[in-house]
């Protein structure tokens, strides 16, 4: 499935939601037309194993399955994607909490792994990219190689870019803000004009 039919299916199953006159507000508190709910493709079980192929297809092409030890999630949308994967790759997987636990062994990563162990990290959607950047930090200082960030969609904003370009840690996508806006009988010229506007508003 190309990048092209992984946005058409994110339409198709309405994770994709846009309102030009009321805005949504993402977690980083951005006010925006648009509202992507990635965990609904949990629901479709050909779409959810699509993504884990297709995650297995980029890794294979960028830097390859041998290079990697381990498979990483971000709490809470990442987990599914990467234990999927993990599954289909036959490699261990785990995730990483926002902050430690409160109780028992207070773990913030948790899953089996040893220092040294190289990783790719798992996310839904890249908008600023400020909670996987956390969660790749949390990695490196546990003394773990992030190889590369996965991730279904990004918008492609310039200080998400400009993040991953200062960890040095490369951040492949199965689709795009692009693709979202360029693909033919998607949206609305209106809404492809304003989704425009409201990316270039943020550069």
């Amino acid at each position: 499935m190309k990048m092209k039919n992984i946005i058409t299916e994110l339409i198709r199953i309405k994770a994709i939601s846009i309102n030009i006159t009321e805005l949504f507000t993402w977690a980083s508190g951005i006010k925006a037309p648009i509202y992507i709910d990635n965990r609904l493709t949990m629901g479709y079980p050909h779409l959810r194993w699509t993504i884990a192929e297709r995650f297995a297809e980029l890794i294979n092409t960028n830097f390859g399955q041998d290079k990697i030890d381990n498979i990483f999630g971000t709490a809470t949308a990442g987990i599914p994607h990467a234990a999927l994967l993990g599954h289909l790759l036959k490699l261990p997987f785990g995730y990483v909490r926002s902050s430690k636990k409160g109780h028992g062994k207070q773990n913030q990563i948790e899953g089996v792994y040893e220092k040294g162990q190289k990783v790719v990290v798992i996310e839904d959607l890249i908008s600023t990219g400020g909670s996987v950047i956390e969660v790749v930090k949390t990695l490196q200082e546990a003394g773990l190689e992030v190889v590369a960030v996965l991730a279904i969609f990004s918008y492609q904003l310039k200080k998400a870019t400009i993040a991953f370009e200062s960890l040095q840690v490369p951040l492949y996508t199965l689709t795009n803000f692009d693709s979202l806006v360029t693909t033919n009988g998607l949206l609305s010229k209106a809404e492809q004009q304003i989704l425009k506007e409201f990316q270039q508003q943020l550069e």
